[in-house]
């Protein structure tokens, strides 16, 4: 390939990438640009050799070029075939896309094995401009992505409490306000046993559940249960059988999702218990397996599509000058239905 001619400055040129890359500079200025005129495959090979030589735009070059990419970034470090089952993603991108798509936008979604990886693709967006901003889910407290965000410079709107956006705009939902509704819910039913069916528990907004969940059943004088799951359906049923077998089982128990929720419900029968005469159940974010489950599940419910596109909104305005705030979008109120009852003891 012959010797690379690097600049005296010691700075990366798109002359170094094209020749690494074996392409024209004028290919390696539409692929790092995001600009049609190249094809996928160059478009890879040159953002990943742009990657391995460590290039970063210059500042002049930026400010000159006001390129954008029309491209907004999502990162997930999530188990990829979770995400097919669990409702609240599909709807929540359903809620970006319908916004992206007034503007001509477009949403790149990378699902990644963890925080680590999370954090890594983010930094390459931010130095190959793949991205005009992204959006952060999945926090936990602390968070190194929401760091990196605000250090670059990169629009990021946190999905989560303001408490771990890190000075970020965020959009949230009140999830202890929610909680202590559903504690005290059950409690007015007479329950005075309550399982907890969390999710992970590194997350903030699992930590914010848990804590509102412990305080809330502490102060009502109810002993209370946690039991920590991966949010797969697999793992709600294993704990709720185990739970449910004890020899202190709970008469009611709250879901983080809703298809554990199911998977709860279906333990249940198994068991021969009846729903709710004998146990109560609480999904968290309604869908529409709630509504069509015998007996319908009670849930937290909120518009999860309205509550993307709030996301999306406030991104295009942190992209066009906008100082970053936090905005409370809504608090998941207690939708009953069939599955919660008086306690039979």
């Amino acid at each position: 390939m012959g010797t690379s001619r690097r600049s005296t400055t010691g700075r990366v040129t798109i002359s170094d990438i094209a020749e690494r890359a074996g392409v024209s500079i004028g290919a390696v200025s539409f692929a790092l640009n995001g600009r049609k005129g190249v094809s996928d495959e160059t478009r890879e090979r040159v953002l990943r050799v742009a990657d391995e030589l460590g290039w970063a735009p210059s500042t002049a070059a930026r400010s000159l070029a006001e390129a954008k990419t029309d491209t907004f970034g999502l990162v997930l470090a999530r188990d990829p075939h979770n995400l097919g089952v669990e409702s609240f993603y599909m709807e929540f991108f359903a809620g970006l896309e319908i916004e992206l798509s007034k503007r001509g936008y477009s949403l790149l979604l990378q699902v990644v094995g963890s925080p680590d990886d999370a954090l890594a693709t983010l930094r390459k967006w931010q130095r190959t401009r793949r991205v005009d901003g992204v959006v952060l889910t999945d926090l936990v407290d602390g968070d190194q992505r929401a760091a990196f965000a605000a250090s670059s410079g990169l629009p990021a709107v946190v999905v989560g409490d303001p408490s771990i956006a890190g000075g970020l705009t965020s959009v949230w939902t009140d999830d202890a306000t929610s909680m202590r509704e559903a504690v005290r819910h059950l409690a007015g039913l007479g329950h005075r046993r309550i399982a907890r069916v969390a999710g992970l528990g590194s997350l903030a907004h699992t930590r914010i559940r848990d804590d509102a969940f412990a305080e809330e059943t502490a102060a009502l004088g109810i002993a209370s249960e946690l039991l920590r799951t991966d949010y797969t359906p697999e793992a709600g049923e294993r704990v709720t059988r185990e739970a449910l077998t004890g020899e202190q089982p709970p008469t009611a128990l709250i879901y983080d999702n809703d298809v554990m929720a199911v998977a709860g419900l279906t333990v249940a029968m198994e068991l021969g218990l009846g729903v709710p005469s004998e146990v109560s159940i609480i999904a968290w974010d309604d869908s529409v397996l709630c509504e069509h489950t015998l007996p319908k599940l009670t849930a937290l419910s909120h518009d999860v599509v309205a509550f993307g596109s709030h996301v999306a909104r406030r991104l295009f305005d942190l992209v066009e000058g906008a100082a970053p705030e936090a905005f409370l979008d809504s608090t998941p109120r207690l939708v009953l239905r069939g599955s919660t009852g008086t306690a039979s003891i």
